[in-house]
């Protein structure tokens, strides 16, 4: 078995050729992708077999989703173990000048105190500026990898 069929067995995720390369891809990325980006990759894919192949991935808890602000949903790899619990979600950085955003998995999500009938379902923190390729004019394939 391979590492990629092995990082998508974990998540109980069969694999297919298709998620097998978008697993890849995922795997070599820097920052989190959109869907477009993704589908621009792999050109003689069909868009709605990538589309039904992220619907697995998030229902598996393999990627989660990202609103960064730029009108786009964005995609990235969950860490190995993660199960997507309140508990578990991380700050974001999206980037001004390049556009991307990158996990910070090591920055939580502070703990905030909502009214007493509320209930959290969810919650997203995107920090924005400029990430360390932007302000140190680094080409992107020696930036650092948060993720």
């Amino acid at each position: 078995m391979t590492e990629l069929e092995n990082v998508l067995q974990q998540r109980n995720i069969k694999p297919t050729a298709m998620r097998l390369l978008v697993v890849e891809k995922l795997l070599k990325q820097q920052y989190a992708v959109s869907h477009k980006e993704l589908a621009e990759q792999f050109e003689k894919a069909d868009s709605v077999t990538l589309f039904r192949t992220l619907k697995i991935f998030l229902e598996h808890k393999l990627i989660h989703t990202i609103d960064d602000g730029s009108g786009v949903v964005k995609y990235a790899l969950c860490q190995s173990g993660c199960n997507c619990d309140l508990s578990e979600l991380h700050t974001h950085f999206y980037c001004t000048d390049c556009k991307h955003t990158f996990c910070l998995t090591e920055t939580e999500i502070p703990n905030i105190k909502i009214p007493q009938n509320f209930k959290l379902e969810g919650a997203n923190l995107v920090l924005k500026g400029k990430c360390d390729r932007c302000s140190n004019n680094i080409p992107l394939n020696f930036a650092i990898r948060l993720h």
